[in-house]
């Protein structure tokens, strides 16, 4: 790997880092060569998702419930006491809900700002003290927050809380870059597009679902583990060291 592009001696920490785009980025950090450490609620799955991707580098599990603010509190807590700086973390720990427009329920509203923006920042402001230690001028610690095109595009399907937690997340995101630019932290959004996980495999094990999806996407297909994995590498590397504020979709040009 290009010195460039590569995480060796870093920390990494990974909300949602048991499946879906969490696992793809938690499997990219680790071959770069960083220390990784995977949340989620469940501890099995961290065991388990630990165990798969040491197979390549060092990945740790680490079972968290990002309902709470005293959960998110229990994290920090228990992060500080295994390391001593967090030098990238990846808030990817979200949730969805679909309903029609008359039948939507508040407590799925609630229950997506909650996880989708509120636990996010409850992370960032937990954790700014071992991201503090992790940055400097010539090498900042990084937040990645994980967006989505949702939050760009109208294009709802009938999850009228997931756009707007996402648009909201995106904006917190800029505002909390312009503040945290002078600590040497910088803030930046991945906002995906189609990329296989539990929330999108109603369509990907449905054939007409799927051909119906892809004909919306300009490159006429879903992405790539690796593809998602390059991007969030690039964003924690020398090659996101002057970048900060950014919201990045990657979308096949569905944004478009």
């Amino acid at each position: 790997m290009h010195p460039y592009f590569s995480l060796q001696g870093r920390t990494a920490l990974i909300t949602g880092g048991t499946r879906g785009i969490g696992k793809m980025i938690a499997k990219g950090f680790v071959e770069a060569g960083a220390t990784v450490y995977v949340c989620a609620r469940a501890g099995e799955a961290c065991a388990q998702t630990a165990a798969e991707l040491s197979a390549f580098g060092t990945c740790h599990g680490i079972a968290a419930n990002l309902s709470s603010e005293a959960s998110v509190q229990v994290l920090a807590e228990q992060l500080a006491g295994e390391i001593g700086q967090l030098d990238i973390l990846v808030n990817n720990a979200g949730t969805t809900w679909g309903a029609p427009l008359e039948s939507y329920p508040v407590k799925g509203w609630e229950k997506v700002m909650q996880l989708n923006v509120t636990a996010v920042f409850s992370c960032i402001q937990q954790l700014l003290p071992l991201l503090r230690k992790a940055g400097s001028a010539a090498n900042p610690a990084r937040v990645i927050n994980i967006g989505s095109v949702a939050g760009i595009t109208s294009h709802g399907e009938d999850a009228y809380a997931y756009g707007p937690s996402k648009a909201a997340l995106h904006q917190l995101s800029r505002m909390l870059a312009r503040e945290l630019v002078s600590q040497h932290i910088n803030v930046n959004v991945i906002a995906p597009g189609r990329f296989p996980s539990k929330m999108t495999q109603h369509i990907s094990k449905d054939d007409a679902a799927m051909a119906e999806d892809t004909a919306l996407i300009p490159m006429q297909r879903w992405g790539r583990d690796e593809e998602m994995a390059a991007l969030a590498i690039s964003l924690a590397s020398t090659a996101g060291a002057y970048m900060t504020g950014t919201i990045i979709p990657i979308d096949g040009g569905f944004s478009l």
